[in-house]
């Protein structure tokens, strides 16, 4: 059997959804308006909460770098899918495919990371809300999210230069849209031990953030049933339903493309997991916590107003 190494092989071959072209046009216009509202929506996240001082706290200083990695996310999966589409060609190059595998698992490792770290922040303000200040200090919150965002680069980059050694079968052929770690571990005919225990001690490290997260809301709920007030029980609840939503939106997905039963292998619905993990969670973040957020309208409505243009739009968020 021919074997080929990572820098020997120039370009990798997509299938993506090759085998279904009467529904290839659909996929690309779905994908394409998924990757332009994520922008839109992520984009204009960032930009009402950097200018408005009544956004900087701890929660939107988050939320920030959510859309930051949303947006670095989808571009890096959805980019290169879409231009290949209008080229017809399916191909990536052997940096392009390294770059997107890394950029696949960083952003993902940090994302499970900065979820924990919302959690964490939601339990503060609402289980200690007079030290709430104090504990969530700025400093405190930039290294939070600076540690976030090294554990997830440093993570991925193990992974990856694990990978990238090693032998390929000289079939450079990804029944993927994109380079993931999984699909182009199927090409590897050699050892891969050490990258299956490497990958297995990760595994064990990131239920981690989910077991604080868990930890978080178990304190929240307990503080919100002490409410003795319902208007303050609702309106405690509302200030953590946004990201319990996104929580579970993220980890539902990537929990079924991930610990999927060895028994079940269908590379279609993998396919399909994948579109939703790069294409849908990413758009829906945004909107998720914009969508019951006053404070997000009131900016919104102050960003449309310096704009003369976007009059016209105040009247849809009122």
């Amino acid at each position: 059997m021919f074997l080929a190494n990572w820098t020997s092989v120039k370009v990798f071959f997509f299938l993506g959804f090759s085998q279904y072209p009467k529904v290839q046009v659909i996929i690309f216009v779905v994908c394409l308006l998924m990757y332009l509202i994520t922008l839109l929506g992520n984009v204009i996240l960032i930009s009402i909460t950097i200018p408005d001082s009544h956004l900087h706290t701890p929660m939107y200083l988050f939320l920030s770098n959510l859309s930051f990695l949303d947006i670095w996310y989808t571009s890096s999966a959805l980019t290169p899918m879409l231009a290949n589409f209008v080229s017809g060609r399916n191909t990536i190059s052997f940096s392009g495919c390294a770059t997107q595998m890394y950029l696949s698992l960083a952003m993902g490792s940090t994302e499970c990371v900065l979820l924990s770290m919302m959690a964490y922040d939601r339990y503060v303000a609402i289980c200690h809300p007079l030290r709430y200040p104090v504990i969530m200090n700025r400093r405190t919150c930039v290294q939070i999210a600076a540690g976030s965002w090294m554990t997830g680069c440093l993570t991925a980059l193990v992974e990856t230069m694990t990978v990238l050694p090693l032998s390929l079968c000289g079939n450079s052929i990804i029944n993927r849209f994109t380079c993931e770690i999984l699909a182009v571990l199927k090409l590897v005919c050699v050892d891969t031990s050490l990258v299956q225990l490497i990958m297995l001690v990760i595994s064990v490290l990131l239920p981690l953030p989910v077991l604080l997260i868990c930890i978080s809301y178990a304190f929240i709920l307990t503080s919100i049933l002490r409410i003795s007030s319902v208007e303050g029980r609702s309106k405690a609840f509302l200030t953590c339903t946004a990201h319990l939503m996104v929580v579970v939106l993220f980890y539902g997905t990537a929990l079924s493309v991930y610990l999927k039963p060895s028994a079940v292998d269908s590379q279609e619905i993998d396919k399909f997991m994948a579109l939703v993990c790069a294409g849908l969670t990413p758009m829906l973040n945004p909107i998720i916590y914009s969508l019951r957020n006053k404070e997000v309208k009131v900016a919104l409505k102050k960003l449309l107003i310096r704009n003369p243009f976007n009059t016209a739009c105040i009247s849809i968020l009122k």
